[in-house]
């Protein structure tokens, strides 16, 4: 062992960061004390601390290159601010920063100084997860497709990957640690590597402690000082403190429904973890309970059921289900993947998902909020922002018969002086049986007890749901002795406490206030005042009732709603990272800030119609002026304090162009085919063998596409050879990722496709030539769609080396060396040619090459008029581009979200399949936003953000066709949609402006 390390530092130069490694031994590795490196961010066992204050950080994965509008930002941080939330995590795209070995460009959409503030301006901290491998449903899992050149293994020590992470570890570090908490900006934890869990028995030893202290160091050399967080893929264990090369704070991830979208009322027996607290206080004992990636929702597949399908597999039923069950064992680090998916833009995603990132998230891809989700998610987080009790409560063992009148519930309970939380779940945890039950407390007022105490009322737990009750919940002073219903916030303000709790629908719930004095303000229910408390019992009927209970000058008014009704209230704080001062407030679609100035109260928020404001705490008093929007509401001020005011929603008038009515112009992007095609330009096929390590050569010479620099998009490849005149066939095996296809032609003689489908990894057909003439050159062509390369998460199996291209040919009639092959795809390849866009926005089809795809080129030559891709289409088997342009003049102050949407093609295909094969591409002003795929599916609907649209100015559109059958092709239709309409607090939203059209020297 001794010798191999020695070698490997050597050969890395001696890279100061791997040699002390090195230089010690694993026990030292374990003993060496970490230098305390910063104060701000600190942590015990129960929780981080953030200047002092325990924390329990609520955090929301976004991705920010998968939102290319900056000005966007703030629109998802202000959404996930109001969920509750104080945290995102984000993940850095190496992929797409260093698409040239050595050259790290991280400008124009790619800088993250915008992500950077717009979190501060929302008052959200950030986990930053640079990698450098990333996974995250993405071309290599962030790895850049010259890593195929790489020999070693990938993410192991193997010198030469880890020499070749180094610049972009060296830049990204950099990057991020400029935006620490330590330098004033949002970032207050680091992850190093990602899921670095699973690896083939080839893989010794893992983890492996050099490799990953090697990772560690690169971000502490290039000045990381906030703690170090990991995110096993499973509770395994793997580099906690006390181990070899060990982050500072352990976590671990959880997927446990899967990505079964098909199923959705599937819940599997055995899926709900029931031994996570056991694991970590082995693992981990002396760092807070954290998960860095639990599911949020799921990815889709290449012909898959749909997002549609996903949110009901993953909604807000799982979410009570799910995450009160992570609650009760104690999580204070909690990161939910995604709360924000978006886009997979410009070829930025793996073969194994389509162009939506949708992930059936709590905010959609378009950025709407979806109600049910987001809002579960909403009363949940909000909850703990306000019971600090829970960061330090010691958690009891589960129980089916202690806490309750049924063994069909479980209770895990969890103590904090006398402060009690208890997670009541069903013992089958899947079940869709409702169970009546009794609760039993410990209280300090009464001691044990079973409630509820009103006679004749019980409670209930409905089919998957799931609750938290409480007991001596301290509200500002003031004990709430038990409530069966669940809290969603409360605030003690200086002249009234605001107290909002709700119940699922139907169920009845009681509380009990150390305090008395009662005045029924609205709605009806039970109640009881004696003796210094005062016991609410109401029915959750969906019509709100209110208490007013207390004496003197603090009263407490006790909100008592149903699920649907807490859905509708907000709790907004009106200062940065501080609940200070929060105001509380039913309002509608989104509430996203409040601001007290004097005796002025201005909110922020978005509304999709008139809606009814209620106020109940927070308000200067006197209220003398009340703005949404910036605009002045009308108001009034109940005798308790309460403002009540209507906001109108003035629906615009927003039309959208019909496309098919748009002027179109046509090119023919599939050149090569013809006689007259010059490929002087062309790479030549000429390496006798690949760099490629996992994939030996089934041919004479290399047609991985890696292998010559291009990594991304349509690939094309001609083959030359002197006929014999004897030929009959010619048989070929292309490989492009899940759902990819390929065509080939000889001469501008269409062969056929292999037409592709939703889990196909590569392709082989045998192809029927037609009679060619002896001594005369021919030239075949072939078309491959690179779907992006496959991620690498077993470390070992190196399947991010998958090639894409031509893995293996045969002409009848020739040895495999009588064909001379060039091959292309995006123009430069690593040395790619619009830097704005980045290196993968861009394949190998002639209008991307040429740049006929970016804004402005319409007044190039070669166009001809078209009715566009609807209309005419394709004569015959090829690939053609249509572009137009069209203006929008959406009003400022409305967040419009559009989609481009084809329809389904009514034209039938020759080759007697029953679906033709046709593959489009949407460019909107340059940018690649859609890859539509007729016969896998399952996206038809394209969202294209603003930013990328133009909604006040001139847009360009092109769509790329390619048919994959013997006659006609056209797109069954394609719309420009309106997806709903809201009157936004967001603010102004500039169009990104990237390259435009200029002739490209060297095109071809």
């Amino acid at each position: 062992m001794k010798s191999l390390l020695s070698a490997l530092a050597l050969s890395m130069g001696a890279v100061g960061a791997l040699a002390r490694v090195v230089g010690g031994t694993p026990k030292d590795m374990i003993l060496r004390e970490r230098e305390a490196l910063q104060d701000i961010v600190t942590w015990d066992e129960q929780s981080l601390f953030v200047y002092g204050q325990r924390v329990f950080l609520y955090s929301g994965e976004v991705h920010p290159f998968r939102l290319p509008v900056p000005d966007l930002y703030i629109d998802l941080f202000q959404k996930i601010k109001s969920l509750g939330y104080n945290c995102v995590s984000f993940y850095v795209d190496w992929a797409l920063l260093e698409g040239k070995p050595g050259v790290y460009r991280a400008d124009g959409v790619f800088d993250l100084q915008p992500f950077y503030d717009a979190a501060q301006e929302a008052g959200i901290w950030l986990i930053a997860r640079p990698g450098p491998y990333i996974n995250a449903e993405v071309s290599g899992g962030g790895f850049p497709g010259w890593l195929q050149r790489v020999n070693g293994t990938l993410r192991t020590r193997a010198p030469d990957f880890l020499s070749a992470t180094d610049n972009y570890m060296k830049n990204i570090g950099a990057n991020i640690a400029k935006a620490q908490i330590t330098n004033g900006g949002p970032v207050i934890l680091v992850q190093p590597e990602n899921e670095y869990t699973q690896a083939t028995s080839a893989i010794k030893p893992f983890p492996d402690p050099v490799f990953m202290q090697y990772v560690i160091d690169q971000l502490r050399s290039a000045g990381i000082v906030v703690p170090l967080i990991s995110n096993d893929a499973s509770a395994k264990g793997n580099n906690a403190p006390g181990q070899p090369a060990a982050v500072d704070i352990y976590g671990h991830d959880g997927y446990p429904l899967g990505f079964d979208c098909a199923n959705p009322d599937v819940w599997p027996e055995g899926k709900l973890p029931v031994n996570w607290k056991t694991l970590h206080e082995q693992q981990s004992p002396t760092t807070p309970y954290s998960i860095l990636e639990f599911q949020a929702g799921s990815f889709d597949p290449w012909g898959g059921p749909s997002f549609d399908k996903c949110y009901d597999l993953v909604g807000a039923a799982f979410e009570r289900v799910f995450y009160k069950n992570l609650y009760s064992f104690g999580v204070t680090i909690l990161n939910l993947y995604m709360t924000w998916g978006g886009t997979n833009w410009g070829n930025l995603g793996h073969p194994g998902g389509y162009t939506s990132y949708d992930y059936a998230s709590p905010i959609r891809e378009d950025r709407r909020i979806d109600r049910e989700k987001y809002s579960e998610q909403k009363v949940q987080a909000n909850f703990f922002k306000m019971s600090p009790a829970y960061l330090t409560a010691t958690r009891e063992n589960a129980s089916n018969s202690t806490w309750t009148t049924t063994s069909a519930l479980t209770v895990t309970p969890a103590f904090a002086g006398s402060t009690g939380f208890y997670f009541l779940r069903h013992s089958k945890y899947n079940t869709l049986e409702s169970t009546s039950y009794k609760l039993k407390l410990s209280t300090s007022a009464f001691g044990n007890i079973t409630v509820p105490q009103m006679n004749g009322t019980s409670l209930t737990l409905d089919g998957r749901d799931s609750k938290i009750h409480v007991s001596n919940y301290d509200i500002g002073g003031t004990t709430l002795v038990y409530s069966t219903a669940e809290v969603f916030t409360w605030h003690k303000y200086e002249d009234k406490t605001v107290l909002v709790i709700y119940g699922g629908p139907g169920e009845t719930h009681e509380l009990v206030l150390a305090v008395t004095g009662l005045e029924k303000i609205e709605g009806e229910f039970q109640s009881i005042a004696t003796r210094g408390y005062t016991l609410l019992n109401f029915k959750a009927d969906g019509t709100r009732k209110v208490a007013k209970v207390g004496v003197g000058s603090n009263f407490i008014y006790v909100h008592m709603v149903d699920r649907y009704e807490a859905y509708n209230y907000w709790s907004i704080d009106t200062a940065l990272h501080s609940n200070a001062n929060p105001v509380i407030l039913k309002a509608g679609y989104l509430v996203r800030t409040a601001k007290v100035d004097g005796t002025t109260l201005s909110i922020t928020g978005d509304l999709n119609a008139t809606t009814p404001v209620e106020i109940f705490g927070g308000a200067p008093s006197p209220l003398t002026r009340l703005t949404f929007n910036g605009e002045d509401v009308d108001f009034i001020t109940s005798a308790d304090g309460v403002v009540s005011a209507t906001v109108d929603y003035a629906r615009p008038r927003i039309v959208v162009p019909r496309l098919q009515d748009l002027e179109w112009k046509y090119i023919d992007s599939l050149p090569e085919i013809h006689s007259n095609y010059d490929d002087n330009g062309w790479t030549s096929a000429d390496l006798n063998k690949t760099y490629n390590s996992l994939r030996p050569l089934n041919t004479p010479l290399s047609l991985y596409s890696s292998d010559y620099g291009f990594h991304t998009g349509t690939l094309l490849f001609r083959g030359s050879f002197n006929a014999t005149g004897n030929e009959s066939s010619l048989y070929l095996v292309t490989q492009g990722g899940s759902a990819f296809a390929s065509s080939a032609w000889i001469g501008d003689h269409f062969l056929g496709s292999w037409r592709g489908y939703d889990a196909a990894l590569y392709g082989n057909g045998t192809y029927s030539l037609p009679n060619l003439t002896a001594g005369k050159t021919y030239i075949i062509t072939v078309i491959v769609d690179n779907q992006g390369l496959d991620e690498n998460w077993t470390i070992g199996t190196e399947t991010m080396k998958n090639p894409r291209g031509i893995m293996d040919y045969q002409l009848s009639g020739h040895a495999k060396s009588d064909v001379t092959w060039k091959m292309t795809g995006n123009l430069g390849g690593e040395d790619y040619r619009d830097i704005s866009r980045g290196p993968l926005n861009e394949g190998g089809l002639f209008i991307e090459r040429q740049g006929l795809h970016l804004p402005g080129a319409l007044a190039a030559p070669g166009w001809k008029p078209s009715k566009g891709p609807v209309t005419d289409g394709l004569s015959a088997p090829g690939i053609g581009f249509f572009a137009t342009e069209f203006n929008l003049n959406i009003p400022f102050g409305y967040d419009v979200p559009l989609s481009f949407t084809f329809a389904n093609t009514t034209s039938t295909p020759t080759n007697g399949s029953s679906v033709p094969a046709y593959r489009a591409q949407i460019y909107v002003n340059g940018f690649q936003y859609g890859k539509y795929i007729n016969q896998v599916g399952p996206q038809t609907k394209f969202p294209v953000p603003q930013g990328i649209l133009d909604y006040q100015g001139t847009n360009y559109l092109g769509v790329s066709l390619w048919g994959q059958d013997a006659g006609v092709t056209k797109l069954g239709g394609l719309e420009l949609e309106i997806d709903g309409i809201v009157w936004s607090g967001l603010g102004e939203v500039r169009a990104v402006k990237g390259q435009t059209y200029e002739v490209r020297a060297g095109a071809y």
